[in-house]
């Protein structure tokens, strides 16, 4: 519970972005006003309400206040006399989109605890109860939040926020696609927690039922970006009374004024008309309703004092980690879908090869077919990785991208928390895939524990390319499916060009042939090779007039080298899939350009 008064302050605000002109050529549109001299104040414990039709600006107004706008603006926002800066609104407000992105297989409560917050042990449970009960959510604790409801959904959002204890809470359209019993529900218990904890709640409404106006404390009127009102629930009925406005008996005075406030579209006439009375309303309340500015308090953000602090990242990679294993070890279709795709979707593709490669024996015919067993093996390694990243990472990436947002970790913490999930599965999950493939490639009457670790550094590399690859291609791509094509197109080339599998190392002109010295599937087939025609002794016998090739030859023309490099071969598969992993960390360090804000926006 909060144990001061807070007050937030937005003075004069005006804000400039761009809006999509909806022609095909334009690019990111034109430059528009879309906030004019907007004040509000909003103090503990109150519900405030912003209310406006589509396009009038509350939604950029809730960004301002957030530090989340694109655009230039200026006015004060200010929380207790301090100027609330980007830092100090993570801090100590909370920000509710209406989408909803959870991790699938995680439950109701297993959600909660795993927000990253600076409680923990006891203290934290404590609060994940608190905020069940309060959100009437303890029925739905232990269901996974794939299954639940959109009005479930929603609380569950607002909870996550209510964990971190915020002094202010904003929401954007919070009962947006709910019925009207859902939204009373929500509102509602937004009210009790309001009063509950003493956090401030500012939220957007779209059209509001009469039902909701008794437990809305504030309202504030936008259209156009002007203020048509900003006051009390109680105060808001006079002020329209005295202006000539009076609100007719028995209707539900939140539309009544909603639709004073929105402009008239269908004629031209009704629109010119409405926009003008729209116009003298907002000059009006300017007017008799003068606002001052406030003054800045130097001191003000040392008498914030928070609940609970900000998590440091080790902490934070600590709840990362717990809250991707408890994902991929829970018992539903989510849990064991991450678990396939983790431990055995590359074993079982690789034992697809014993239907076509089963039969191969050691004849010249068996012994070029050994050549497209080691295309198909890097093929799939690549192509089960490309398949499990998209399948498995989008979710992560969108709780990432609101929650880095929310200046909880960066992508970097993300990733290695991920990293350390993902690289012992799929180690792992390589070494049972070798398993599969060792009596395709080595006589299993003699074992050989070195060239089964070339197997499975082949398979391992591969599929850890192909996962770091997909993960950076879908920092700037929203749909999966676009990263995929744009992986498999680049692995592709590497694999036809540099594998020696498609086409002869000797056959490539010698510009390629040094470039494939950059390309991990030269490296990766290599290993591949040593271990299939050096690895084991080849009793190759001619086939059908066809003669069987010296091994030496054979590697010489393939992949360049007719000797074993197994020490290079092995440093460098290693360092293709590290170094990529190591460049994506980076690469989720910078900061996210406005391009993919926009992409991730909701």
């Amino acid at each position: 519970m909060i144990g001061s008064d807070y007050v937030l302050e937005a003075h004069n605000i005006y804000h400039t972005t761009e809006v999509d002109t909806g022609g095909c050529f334009n690019g990111g549109g034109q430059s528009a006003l879309v906030l004019k001299g907007v004040h509000l104040t909003v103090h503990s414990g109150e519900v405030m309400a912003i209310l406006g039709s589509k396009g009038s600006g509350k939604r950029a107004l809730l960004d301002v206040i957030a530090r989340r706008s694109e655009g230039s603006s200026r006015g004060q926002v200010l929380l207790n006399g301090a100027p609330l800066t980007k830092s100090l609104f993570q801090q100590r407000c909370g920000y509710v989109t209406h989408s909803c992105d959870f991790i699938p297989g995680l439950t109701v409560s297993q959600t909660l605890h795993y927000t990253p917050t600076i409680l923990g042990g006891y203290l934290k449970s404590s609060k994940v109860r608190q905020v069940l009960a309060d959100l009437a959510l303890s029925q739905v604790s232990h269901k996974k939040v794939e299954n639940l409801n959109i009005s479930e959904k929603r609380r569950l959002a607002i909870g996550i926020q209510l964990v971190r204890d915020p002094v202010m809470l904003l929401l954007d359209e919070p009962t947006q696609g709910l019925d009207p019993l859902s939204a009373y529900l929500l509102i509602s218990i937004l009210s009790n927690s309001a009063k509950k904890t003493g956090c401030g709640i500012l939220l957007s409404l779209e059209k509001p039922r009469s039902d909701v106006f008794p437990f809305l404390d504030r309202a504030l009127f936008l259209c156009l970006g002007g203020a048509v009102y900003s006051g009390g629930t109680r105060a808001m009925l006079e002020y329209f009374h005295g202006i000539g406005f009076p609100c007719p008996q028995l209707e539900n005075p939140l539309m009544y004024y909603l639709c004073l406030s929105t402009v008239d579209r269908r004629s031209r006439d009704r629109f010119l008309e409405s926009s003008q009375q729209i116009e003298a309303l907002v000059e009006r309340f300017a007017r008799e309703t003068p606002i001052p500015e406030a003054p800045i308090n130097p001191i003000g953000s040392g008498k914030i004092p928070l609940a609970y602090g900000k998590p440091g990242e080790l902490k934070v990679w600590g709840i990362l980690y717990l809250r991707l294993l408890a994902a991929t070890f829970s018992c539903g279709y989510a849990g064991m879908k991450a678990l396939f795709l983790r431990l055995l979707a590359l074993p079982a593709t690789m034992g697809l090869l014993w239907l076509f490669y089963g039969q191969t024996g050691d004849d010249s015919h068996g012994f070029f077919s050994k050549s497209g067993l080691i295309m198909n093996v890097l093929g799939l390694s690549y192509g089960v990785g490309i398949w499990s990243t998209i399948t498995l990472f989008p979710p992560w990436r969108k709780r990432f991208c609101q929650e880095y947002a929310e200046g909880l970790y960066t992508g970097a913490t993300m990733l290695i928390a991920y990293n350390t999930v993902s690289i012992p599965f799929s180690f792992i999950s390589s070494a049972i895939a070798a398993c599969v493939l060792y009596p395709l490639v080595l006589d299993p009457s003699t074992p050989d524990g070195m060239t089964f670790m070339y197997l499975v550094v082949a398979i391992w590399t591969c599929f850890m390319l192909a996962e770091q690859l997909c993960i950076m291609f879908l920092l700037v791509m929203k749909s999966q499916m676009n990263a995929a094509i744009a992986a498999s197109y680049i692995l592709i080339i590497c694999l036809a060009l540099a594998s020696g599998t498609i086409r002869s190392t000797k056959g490539l002109l010698g510009w390629m042939q040094d470039n494939a010295k950059g390309v991990h599937s030269k490296y990766a087939s290599s290993l591949l090779h040593t271990a299939s025609f050096l690895g084991r002794k080849m009793n190759c016998t001619p086939a059908n007039g066809v003669v069987c090739p010296v091994p030496a030859d054979f590697l010489m023309e393939r992949i360049g080298h007719a000797s074993a490099q197994e020490t290079t071969d092995i440093a460098a598969s290693i360092a293709f899939a590290l170094g990529l992993c190591a460049f994506n960390m980076i690469l989720y360090l910078l900061p996210m350009p406005r391009f993919v804000k926009r992409k991730f926006r909701d």
